[in-house]
């Protein structure tokens, strides 16, 4: 399909989503996060043309639609088509000063939830890993120490269920020093590793660590709500999936990294307990 023929059945897609919404034109702009003339131009401007890629993912997800059809590539208007559906960035907080993540993990309240970390279990994190972590930044420290808190928080809730897996070469290059850990005491690291230990214990068996052979096995940083929304890091922003296909082949992947741990939930506390910071 031609760029102008999907700019206007964008148009025509677009001006059928404002009709059914029964807002006004300011309202509907507001609620995909753009301004009034923006909208105006998108809708009557001389040549029909198509919105930049977070516009168009936030009329997706606001009016549960496949990007899909609103570009004219589908006549499914569903948004079960759809594999992702929003982008969220990790600094962007709301009015309680909580992330997208965090946000989501107190939605999943009652669900269970399946993690791969990108460094150290987040919740873990003794003061002086958020310190090395914020890099001087206070205000980065402070979003740190809150974040740590409240997901530590949830996972000691009575409704948590909570299985977390993760290559345990990641915690043998922490207790080296290596990699990003460089320049990180080895009484800090070792203290990092014994507040993992008891964490684990103590939590168990509402949280489950597996840990898996990352020279066999490979798992991208994300997370896993239930079966009804799942978030893959990317660096400063979070892929959010809705499409409950792909949600259930992620569980799937995920739970054959724990069918296939060297280290099982009883024993990881233990595991973890045995290394020694060099």
């Amino acid at each position: 399909m031609r760029k102008r023929e999907s700019s206007a059945l964008f148009r025509k897609r677009l001006m059928r989503l404002l009709a059914q919404s029964s807002q006004t034109q300011s309202g509907f702009a507001a609620a995909i996060g753009i301004d009034r003339s923006a909208l105006s131009q998108l809708l009557t401007g001389p040549d029909p043309r198509l919105p930049r890629a977070e516009t168009l993912l936030s009329i997706a997800a606001q009016f549960q639609v496949s990007t899909d059809w609103l570009l004219g590539l589908s006549e499914d208007s569903g948004a079960v088509t759809q594999s992702l559906d929003a982008v969220e960035t990790e600094a962007a907080l709301d009015e309680e000063s909580r992330t997208a993540m965090e946000r989501w993990h107190e939605e999943a309240t009652g669900q269970k939830i399946r993690y791969v970390p990108a460094l150290l279990p987040d919740l873990m994190r003794t003061p002086e890993i958020i310190s090395f972590q914020a890099q001087s930044s206070e205000q980065e420290k402070r979003r740190l120490q809150a974040q740590t808190q409240r997901r530590l928080r949830l996972s000691q809730s009575p409704e948590a269920d909570i299985e977390m897996c993760m290559p345990l070469q990641s915690f043998e290059i922490f207790a080296d020093g290596c990699g990003v850990w460089k320049g990180l005491g080895a009484n800090t690291r070792q203290r990092q590793i014994d507040h993992i230990a008891r964490t684990v214990d103590e939590l168990y068996p509402a949280f489950r660590m597996y840990l898996f052979d990352g020279r066999k096995r490979f798992a991208p940083p994300m997370t896993l709500f239930g079966y009804t929304r799942a978030a893959v890091y990317a660096g400063d922003v979070y892929l959010l999936i809705r499409s409950k296909r792909l949600i259930r082949e992620l569980a799937q992947g995920f739970d054959g990294h724990i069918r296939a741990a060297e280290i099982h939930a009883h024993e990881a506390a233990d595991w973890v307990r045995a290394l020694k910071a060099v």
